[in-house]
């Protein structure tokens, strides 16, 4: 039995091979760059084919343009950050500088600069930051991160951006307790800015509010004054805003008005905050020293009103005093 061969088609009919396909690519590529490099028969196609691409050109660049954008931003951010510190400390100084612009000013209309007020020179500031606030609701106290190692001493002025704080009243080795203007175991001794008034502004225990102890009932102080420090007691230095003037009440029947303060520093908002260098010395020590040289401003007054010559006077007298005895022999 014949048996018949039976032939099986294929059903896609076969190709060149890869290679020829790949040679006649590469040639008809070669070609096409002859005709673009010398003619200019491809320049509306090739032109027309750059706005179809260019929407992929766009989403191939964008891994690119993001990776650059986070890379950027990662190495950028401790720049950021350490500027942002460095700009900070910048600002507080600037506006510490201009806490005393309205005391100056008055004090240049009164002609205070006659006295060489200390008030007028620029004290040493150290940038302390809050790290810790007394949990106890009847203490006003705060913890700053300077202490005995950076210089800092017992009652210490202790100011924001915006006016006294308070002072130190505890150094421990890298940190120290400050004691707020409105704790109501502290006072200040304060001045009417307008008029010079003094007082002495106390803590009530309310972070935002002071009173003014004895204050005449005609005293001349009315809302809205700002209440700088007066220097008395040598504690706190002089001309640093303190608080501003909110009530004003007067009792016919009480000899002394009752008279309600803000504070001018964020007591509960600031977080940086300045030391002030202005005098070391204790209490004592600048009674003392004020003691002497009163008494030696004494002695030189009292020389002069007794007419006692100065050490060069009777040189300069020498020769008008011979004269005449010259002439007698």
């Amino acid at each position: 039995m014949a048996h018949e061969e039976q032939v099986i088609k294929p059903l896609f009919a076969k190709g060149p091979s890869l290679g020829i396909r790949l040679l006649v690519f590469a040639v008809l590529s070669a070609v096409l760059m002859v005709v673009d490099a010398r003619f200019e028969t491809l320049k509306p196609l090739r032109s027309q084919m750059g706005l179809v691409l260019t929407p992929f050109y766009w989403l191939a660049d964008v891994p690119v343009r993001v990776w650059d954008g986070a890379t950027q931003q990662i190495s950028s951010r401790s720049e950021l950050m350490a500027e942002n510190e460095k700009l900070k400390a910048e600002a507080l100084l600037l506006q510490r500088r201009l806490q005393k612009l309205a005391a100056l000013t008055e004090q240049n209309v009164r002609l205070r600069e006659l006295l060489n007020s200390a008030a007028l020179v620029d004290e040493e500031v150290l940038v302390a930051e809050l790290i810790g606030v007394d949990p106890n609701p009847y203490t006003h106290r705060i913890l700053i991160d300077k202490g005995e190692k950076d210089g800092v001493f017992l009652g210490q002025p202790v100011l924001d951006a915006r006016g006294l704080m308070g002072q130190v009243v505890e150094i421990m080795p890298y940190t120290s307790r400050v004691l707020l203007l409105t704790d109501n175991t502290h006072s200040i001794p304060v001045q009417v800015n307008r008029n010079g008034l003094r007082a002495i502004a106390v803590g009530t225990g309310n972070p935002e509010r002071l009173e003014l102890r004895h204050v005449a009932d005609t005293a001349d102080i009315k809302e809205g004054d700002l209440l700088v420090s007066s220097g008395m007691g040598q504690r706190f230095p002089a001309g640093y805003p303190v608080a501003t003037v909110k009530e004003v009440i007067h009792d016919s029947g009480q000899p002394f008005a009752i008279v309600r303060a803000v504070p001018t520093a964020a007591l509960n908002r600031s977080r940086y905050l300045l030391l002030v260098f202005s005098d070391r010395r204790t209490p004592e020590e600048r009674a003392n020293d004020s003691a002497e040289a009163q008494e030696a401003a004494d002695r030189e007054a009292e020389q002069a009103r007794n007419g006692e010559p100065a050490a060069d006077a009777p040189a300069a007298d020498t020769p008008a005093a011979d004269a005449p005895a010259q002439e007698s022999n």
